[in-house]
């Protein structure tokens, strides 16, 4: 049959997926995206045109889809190819959004019935090939909890960080003057904002938490003079940290050491620290241990620039947490702003700057995920395709949530007073 063959149809498999899928889509105003079934024929949307398409593999995919009833298999059923999504993958979320909120608000009689159809739905056992979703032992936040969890995200082969994030290697939001700007650009600005806004110095010790592959204190040993230590609990980024350092003949101004920052000695301390989109990974009863410890390894006077997303909406979707813990950030913990600065007052910081960047997010994940797509074939082969898809659902997701006020970015300056003093200026003039 001709892939856009408009189904009538015979098949009954198909006819029976399609009758479920109507009764899932009918609050739908419009549904801008088509379908495709397993025998290549399509049952078009009704909007102006189609945003992307919804490709079904086989005839138990709707039934693998949303039976049992709950957050995670709709997304597992993509990561594992029951179902693929073809054209814009941020129109997508549209979709999930409102099959994670208008689905659930239907009369209990109707869910019954669509319960009862699924159900009716064929069975098909299919092997899912690639990385599984993650499965972690031991205390919450431990030292070796943490480990594991961070090797599942991030110890991928170097080549798929480095095709996804580009020559800035930097795996945080951007600072954007417009959205024509190059990603590598917004990156220079965001290390230059949080060099500007520690006020660093040369000569200064800037300790980096969670550093990530050492590019912000590669640039502000480079070009502030700063004497800069990035520690990091994943290896791989640490090995490709210390060759650039060596590359770039930095090794007298900045290192970078694979050590827990809870593990890190007082008895050195630093003049500033940054610590930029890692508290995520920290969770909630960590934050005082966190604060705490920032304020043992800073001398008097000494500044914090934290930079962390945060939960706006409380009633952020189950789905969206369930795909997150499982296959892209286990253990990762997004709260509300007053959650993370309250322990940090209570030992004894200094809140003195606190920046909204929201619409900076969705300007990078676009590139972020325009270079994902772009290497689709080199970053499967890198991984696998279960690994590929969880990036390119993550990113997407992640886009429509600051796009949609469920995420927000803060960037917060804090300072250990010197007695009373902080010694800060008058103004942030210096910053611009």
């Amino acid at each position: 049959m001709n892939p856009t063959t408009t189904i009538g149809t015979s098949d009954p498999e198909i006819a029976s997926s399609r009758r479920v899928l109507q009764k899932l889509f009918a609050g739908l105003h419009s549904r801008p995206f088509d379908v495709r079934f397993w025998d290549g024929s399509t049952w078009p949307g009704n909007a102006a045109s189609s945003k992307f398409t919804l490709v079904l593999r086989h005839a138990g995919t709707v039934r693998r889809m949303f039976w049992p009833p709950g957050p995670l298999n709709f997304a597992a059923a993509y990561v594992y190819d029951d179902f693929d999504i073809e054209g814009d993958v941020l129109a997508f979320h549209d979709l999930c959004d409102y099959l994670e909120n208008d689905v659930r608000k239907q009369p209990l009689v109707r869910r019954l019935r669509l319960a009862w159809n699924l159900w009716r739905l064929p069975r098909l056992k299919r092997l899912r090939a690639g990385r599984d979703p993650v499965q972690l032992a031991g205390a919450l936040h431990s030292r070796e909890r943490d480990r594991a969890a961070i090797r599942y995200h991030y110890d991928q082969p170097t080549v798929f960080f480095e095709k996804l994030l580009g020559p800035a290697m930097l795996y945080t939001s951007g600072v954007w003057e417009s959205p024509s700007e190059s990603l590598e650009v917004a990156q220079e600005r965001k290390l230059d904002t949080i060099c500007r806004k520690l006020r660093l110095k040369a000569g200064d010790r800037l300790l980096d938490i969670g550093c990530g592959w050492g590019m912000l204190g590669m640039h502000a040993a480079k070009n502030y003079g700063a004497q800069t230590v990035g520690v990091t609990i994943s290896q791989p980024g640490a090995d490709w940290a210390r060759e650039r350092i060596r590359a770039e003949g930095q090794e007298s101004r900045c290192r970078v050491e694979v050590l827990d920052y809870r593990d890190l000695p007082d008895n050195e301390p630093f003049d500033k620290i940054s610590c930029v989109e890692v508290g995520e990974h920290f969770g909630v009863s960590q934050y005082p241990t966190y604060w705490k410890k920032c304020k043992s390894l800073l001398r008097p006077g000494g500044t914090v620039l934290h930079q962390q997303i945060e939960l706006s909406d409380t009633a952020m979707p189950k789905a969206a947490i369930a795909f997150s813990q499982r296959f892209v950030f286990p253990d990762g913990e997004l709260v509300p702003l007053n959650v993370l600065l309250r322990p940090a007052e209570e030992a004894g910081l200094e809140i003195r700057d606190v920046e909204g960047l929201r619409e900076h997010y969705p300007l990078t994940l676009k590139h972020w995920l325009a270079n994902l797509e772009a290497n689709e074939k080199e970053l499967i082969a890198a991984t696998d395709e279960a690994t590929y898809r969880s990036f390119r659902l993550y990113l997407a997701g992640a886009a429509w949530g600051f796009n949609h006020n469920v995420y927000n970015l803060y960037q917060i300056l804090l300072v250990k007073p010197d007695a009373c003093r902080s010694g800060l200026p008058l103004s942030r003039g210096d910053w611009y």
